[in-house]
């Protein structure tokens, strides 16, 4: 019985073995280069290279990125990638190589960074306006000669219309409790208000404030800042993505991801769209980003952080949360507004070159 028990471990052990040895030299057969995880600016050429063993001619060569098909070629020899249309972030590159009516993939991904480092960026203040210094700002919009802000915290969210010289609130309409509200957008004679975790957003009337309705958000990790432009909004999520919604139903259309030269820049927060860039604070840093909308590149960044100075604000002032957040722009008025979360002061400014 012993020696039975023995007899088939034995086989089995073999019989895996031989398998794993297998799959590990048919996964060995074909390769790809460049190296997993090697990034390029974006423009760049990427020579990509199929090695295959001597004793295998392939029939044809596929190349794809991420799913869309690039091209092919009838043999192993290296092809260029142009990367000026791709959009920034991790692209994944395969090869399928077939051969005797089968196909084996090889694949690898590379970093696509922004072409060059942003155009660094001040400021200049026109006009400074009294803020509420209740509103845990998250969601800033300037419409109509009055400001729309959207506020969060449990128990305290809120969307106000505010009267941009006095600061006071003219019209309110409170969250329950349970919310913690997000960004918001104006779209058409609606406002849109996402939730931080809840997975819910909110459609109000803009003139009434009466909610119409209510609609699960399942686009990313967190609801963030949004912004609209005219044909679709932009929603990011606590990473660097931002994503494309639909604005008759919110659901996801497409993403890009935010980077600039030198890698990923996450956490980007409250979003407004202007003359076709979007802007957008980052949060926990007194800085604001611009945006190329179509690849994610970082293109200008604005350096805030002497606008409300550090020494100015009261010493342990709500656990050093009250960041700058909140960005509305005036289209008819071509004024640009920013605050920061529970701030004293809104203010109007222009972007200068340092």
């Amino acid at each position: 019985m012993k020696n039975r028990i023995f007899l088939f471990v034995t086989i089995v052990v073999f019989t895996y073995g031989c398998s794993s040895c297998n799959k590990t030299k048919q996964a060995a057969d074909v390769s790809i280069t460049p190296e997993a995880g090697t990034s390029y600016k974006s423009g760049d050429d990427v020579t990509v290279k199929v090695s295959v063993p001597a004793d295998i001619k392939p029939d044809s060569i596929v190349y794809l990125v991420d799913s869309t098909r690039i091209t092919s070629k009838k043999d192993s020899s290296a092809i260029v990638l142009k990367t000026d249309t791709f959009s920034l972030g991790p692209r994944v590159i395969t090869a399928k190589v077939f051969q005797a009516g089968k196909s084996q993939d090889a694949t690898t991904n590379i970093v696509l960074l922004a072409a060059r480092a942003p155009e660094e960026m001040t400021y200049q203040v026109i006009k400074k306006f009294p803020h509420d210094t209740s509103a845990y700002t998250e969601g800033l919009l300037y419409q109509d000669g009055y400001l729309y802000e959207t506020t969060g915290t449990e128990g305290h969210s809120d969307l106000r219309k505010v009267d941009l010289n006095t600061g006071k609130v003219v019209q309110r309409a409170k969250l329950d409790p349970q919310y913690f509200g997000e960004g918001s957008a104006i779209i058409g004679d609606k406002i849109v208000m996402f939730t931080y975790r809840s997975k819910v957003g909110f459609v109000f009337d803009k003139k009434t404030f009466k909610l119409l309705k209510t609609f699960n958000n399942n686009v990313g990790v967190e609801g963030w800042g949004v912004t609209y432009d005219g044909k679709k909004m932009y929603l990011d999520d606590s990473t660097n993505r931002i994503w494309f919604l639909d604005p008759t139903d919110y659901r996801a259309i497409g993403s890009i991801d935010v980077y600039d030269d030198k890698g990923a820049i996450d956490e980007v927060n409250e979003l407004e769209y202007i003359h076709g860039k979007l802007y957008s604070n980052v949060y926990t840093l007194d800085t604001i980003l611009v945006i190329n909308p179509k690849t994610g590149a970082v293109e200008q960044r604005v350096d805030m952080k002497d606008l409300w100075p550090l020494k100015d604000r009261p010493a342990g002032y709500d656990n050093g949360q009250n960041v700058l957040n909140g960005i509305a722009w005036d289209e008819k008025g071509q004024r640009l507004f920013v605050t920061g979360k529970k701030w004293p002061y809104l203010y109007q400014i222009k972007f200068v070159k340092k």
